[in-house]
């Protein structure tokens, strides 16, 4: 589920997985893989400080709350309205609350999603800015570096409820490698 994170331009904000089935997540109103968002830090972990600017990356971007769906209502079964709604007509919430865990298989059912967001979604380009006052800035959304690494420590712990039977994709384990060998300042500190 998505979890809320204070940004300094917005306050707080979601940023996660929002169905179990899928590797989709959302910050506030932009959509992307999880792969993706791995490659994004896979590639600024393997750059020197120096070298950090403005990265481009694609996104999809719904700006009608109605569009994107009610995610409590989903879950409980009350309402399959909108992008999150579609999602939970198909794959629904599991009944038994055990069950309730990240599926590190969920990149094979990006085809899917897909099909479901791209008649009401924009694709839009986004930026990640790294400012030299030690402020990450994606799309319009402006972070610490703490809670930059704590948005990199949801996705390598699968968010809550956390990746199924402790199993990563391998998109996250490399992105895990990456950091690690990481001689950017950046990603210093991450606790993964």
């Amino acid at each position: 589920m998505p979890l809320s994170f204070h940004s300094k331009s917005h306050g707080n904000i979601a940023f996660g997985f929002f169905n179990i089935e899928s590797d989709m997540l959302l910050l506030e109103n932009y959509f992307f893989f999880a792969d993706i968002f791995c490659e994004w830090i896979i590639k600024m972990s393997q750059l020197q400080d120096s070298e950090l600017n403005k990265f481009v990356f694609q996104v999809y971007q719904i700006t009608d709350p109605n569009d994107i769906g009610d995610l409590m209502s989903a879950i409980n079964g009350i309402s399959f309205e909108g992008f999150i709604g579609r999602l939970y007509r198909r794959f629904p919430f599991p009944r038994d609350p055990q069950k309730f865990k990240q599926n590190p298989e969920g990149y094979q059912t990006q085809d899917f999603v897909k099909s479901q967001i791209q008649n009401i979604a924009n694709e839009t380009i986004i930026y990640i800015d790294f400012s030299k006052d030690r402020q990450i800035k994606i799309g319009s959304y402006i972070f610490d570096l703490i809670v930059f690494h704590e948005l990199v420590r949801y996705v390598w712990q699968g968010g809550y409820p956390k990746w199924k039977n402790e199993l990563r994709p391998q998109y996250v384990t490399e992105m895990k490698k990456c950091i690690q060998k990481s001689c950017n300042s950046f990603f210093k500190g991450i606790r993964l």
